[in-house]
């Protein structure tokens, strides 16, 4: 891993539980982790489809996976991106972003323009954004517009697909981006973005 890698895993191992046993387990998980080569990586594979594993477990294991460019964690990692626990969908973000695997674009396009999971498309968002697929700027789109179609909420979200939307530089966000513009909480940040297209 590199220091940022580092860094990260480090805050996910802070997270893990260490009580009942969880603080052998947790140190065990991390010395895998740190182990170059194909057995560590087999070992913490093994752990993403046994059953009756701790999520902590799976997320520790599917993080360094991830950083490791083993796209064996990616479905692990796309299930925690949209988690109801923010902190996981963060870890989850950072390791995608970091497993370059093809499909991660249209994966977290799927789970940005879920209406029904809406309240968890945060991270979703943020990663599209740095991914800078095709897929990004029309997804950033679409859940901007729903989110301008319906009353004042998700201020959080809207304010990252407009600010995804300056950084990507797509005219087809103009828009979007001008109807954002006219709410009072978005005002600032569309302009922005609109000086940026």
């Amino acid at each position: 891993m590199d220091p940022q890698d580092t860094a990260e895993f480090a805050a996910l191992l802070d997270r893990a539980p260490g009580d009942g046993g969880g603080t052998d387990r947790r140190d065990e998980l991390a010395a895998l982790a740190r182990r170059p080569g194909p057995d560590g990586h087999e070992r913490l594979a093994t752990l993403l489809t046994e059953y009756g594993r701790p999520l902590w477990e799976q997320e520790v294991a599917a993080f360094a996976l991830g950083c490791a460019g083993d796209r064996r964690a990616f479905e692990t990692l796309v299930f925690l991106l949209n988690h109801r626990d923010a902190d996981r969908g963060a870890t989850a973000a950072y390791a995608l972003a970091r497993l370059r695997d093809p499909r991660t674009a249209r994966a977290a396009a799927v789970l940005a323009t879920n209406e029904l999971r809406i309240a968890y498309a945060l991270h979703p968002v943020r990663l599209l954004t740095a991914l800078r697929a095709p897929e990004s700027a029309p997804a950033l789109v679409t859940v901007l517009t729903g989110l301008l179609a319906g009353p004042a909420a998700h201020t959080e979200l809207a304010l990252a697909c407009v600010a995804g939307l300056g950084a990507l530089g797509d005219p087809a966000a103009r828009g979007v981006l001008g109807r954002a513009a006219a709410q009072p909480q978005l005002s600032a940040a569309a302009q922005a973005a609109l000086v940026r297209l």
